[in-house]
Parts: structure tokens; sequence; C-alpha cells
């Protein structure tokens, strides 16, 4: 079995939250209208770019590997962990596998994901 099976339920998601406000804030991030480059691997990790009110949009993966507790990164100022881009991308794969498809991380996503692994 890939680690494609790890994928968590949007109840599972929304438990991972810290608070009602980040789980309504990731809520609202759980569909595609924000997100672009979002994406998938069979390691178990998960990534996109979420527009946000910077210039640039925010970059946000989140580690599944391994069946373990998720880990996450985002390029977002928020000090809450995991942010609400971290939850609206895994609310966002979720609900629909073809959000997120299966490719090759970007290298930006692959840095991280390697200096964790």
């Amino acid at each position: 079995m890939t680690q494609q099976g790890v994928r968590r339920t949007a109840d599972q998601v929304l438990a991972l939250a810290p608070d009602d406000a980040s789980r309504r804030a990731g809520s609202r991030l759980a569909t595609a209208g924000p997100w672009s480059a979002a994406g998938s691997s069979d390691e178990g990790a998960v990534w996109g770019l979420c527009e946000g009110s910077g210039k640039k949009p925010y970059r946000t993966v989140v580690d599944l590997a391994d069946g373990a507790a998720p880990a996450y990164t985002c390029t977002c100022p928020s000090r809450k962990f995991p942010c609400k881009h971290a939850l609206g991308l895994l609310l966002l794969w979720a609900g629909d596998e073809a959000a997120a498809p299966a490719g090759q991380a970007p290298d930006w996503a692959k840095q991280w994901l390697s200096g964790r692994r």
C-alpha cells in the first residue's frame, strides 16, 4: 500500500486544528479556488500554493509519511500550528483526490521534505 492510503477524512483533518477559528478558516480554504500547483506523492506528501494577502502565494506542504502525526510547513506568517492553509490543503485533498493529483513535488516542497526525512 502506498502512503496515499493515509488520506484523512474531513473530521480527522478538523481535529488537527488548534482552535475553532482555525477550523473555520481552514474550511473556507478547502476549495480549489485559492489553490494552484497542488499535488501529492506516493510517499505521503501533499503540497500547494495558496493565494493569500501577500504578494506571493503561500507555499504549503504537509508530510503524512509513515502514518505518523502529520508535519506541516507554510510560508504564511501565522503562529498557529497547523495554519489554516495546511488545514485547507488537507481538507481539499480529503474531499477530492483529483484536487491534489499524484505527481512530482516541486523543488520547494522537496527541499523541506528531504530535510525532514
